[in-house]
């Protein structure tokens, strides 16, 4: 064949984009259970540290979680149980879990319950420029928090970014309240706070994706608020608490691309 003709260029061409691409499919395939794992770990981490059980080494956090934790289960919107977690197996949800259950019917939501008495749950939801999580410890009241651990994708650097990388931040929420009023939870500028003990102020310079954040809790602690009423320290397990009636909210996931203030 003349190596200079356009059929040769052609052919020689096709068969190295098969070959490039037989390549990157086989990687891909043999690094994904790695990536899983990796995932599953950050993940449990983030748990962990919300449980109030901070800066534990990468090695240790499968066997911290096994060990610390009492109990993982699902619930549905009316605060009933409706599957669990194995702990053995490290079992938790993840991000895409997580996007599911906010337009998912019936709902199985994730609760966390650790030996010392925090419980972990989850937030999932659309920030500036991509998805933002969180992870937030309860005391036994299942109204006071006791830590949180928030995540992003793509969160400009020092600006939004900062739900995750300011500890001053995450500590702000610590001895905050889950409301049980029309505003459960807020993050926003003080001159806009509605609530005192139920609310954090905004992070200057990144307003758009702080209050991104109340939004994502205060809708996921609506979510929880029968499970919360109905498994709250010193709450008669055999009655409800409370009669509430948590209205569903769906929420877009994707984010709108603006600019911060």
């Amino acid at each position: 064949m003349n190596t200079n003709s356009n059929t040769y260029t052609v052919i020689y061409s096709i068969i190295l984009v098969v070959i490039v691409a037989a390549v990157l499919a086989f990687a891909a395939m043999f690094l994904k259970p790695t990536q899983d794992a990796n995932v599953k770990k950050d993940t449990i981490g983030q748990i962990l540290t919300a449980a109030t059980f901070p800066g534990v080494e990468d090695a240790a956090i499968l066997d911290t979680y096994k060990q610390e934790i009492e109990s993982a289960i699902l619930v549905d919107i009316n605060g009933e149980t409706v599957g669990t977690l194995d702990i053995e197996e490290c079992e938790v949800y993840g991000n895409s879990d997580l996007k599911r259950q906010i337009t998912a019917d019936p709902k199985a939501l994730p609760v966390y319950i650790f030996k010392n008495g925090v419980t972990v749950v989850p937030c999932y939801g659309a920030g500036l420029w991509g998805p933002i999580w969180g992870y937030v410890g309860l005391e036994q009241d299942l109204k006071t928090i006791k830590a949180v651990r928030f995540g992003h994708k793509g969160e400009t650097p020092g600006l939004g970014a900062k739900i995750a990388d300011e500890p001053s931040f995450a500590e702000a929420f610590v001895g905050k309240t889950v409301g049980d009023g029309e505003v459960i939870f807020e993050v926003t500028k003080p001159a806009n706070r509605q609530t005192e003990n139920n609310g954090v102020d905004a992070i200057s310079g990144a307003t758009i994706t702080s209050q991104a954040l109340g939004k994502t809790l205060d809708q996921w602690f609506g979510f929880y608020k029968n499970y919360f009423a109905k498994n709250a320290a010193g709450c008669c397990c055999d009655q409800p608490c409370e009669d509430v009636v948590v209205e569903e909210v769906v929420a877009e996931v994707e984010p709108e691309n603006t600019v911060e203030e």
